[in-house]
């Protein structure tokens, strides 16, 4: 009785269809889809950066940066 059988599951998804419409799940579903490759590509970048930040100074290499003043004009 607790549990949902595939016609509940089917009968959800058709009043979901006619709610949203297919154009905008789509939309969203490749919103998704771009959001999760962006999340797995932040995150073999931080995995790469303390190995770069190593080898540098492995290397006797230094990093150069500039700072720049984030202050906002009144």
């Amino acid at each position: 009785m607790g549990s949902f059988s595939i016609w509940h599951w089917l009968i959800v998804l058709a009043i979901v269809l006619l709610v949203f419409g297919t154009k905008k799940l789509r939309n969203i579903g490749g919103d998704l889809g771009g959001a999760v490759k962006n999340f797995k590509d932040a995150v073999k970048k931080e995995e790469d950066a303390p190995q770069q930040i190593k080898d540098s100074a492995a290397t006797g290499q230094t990093i150069d940066v500039e700072a720049k003043d984030k202050t906002k004009d009144a």
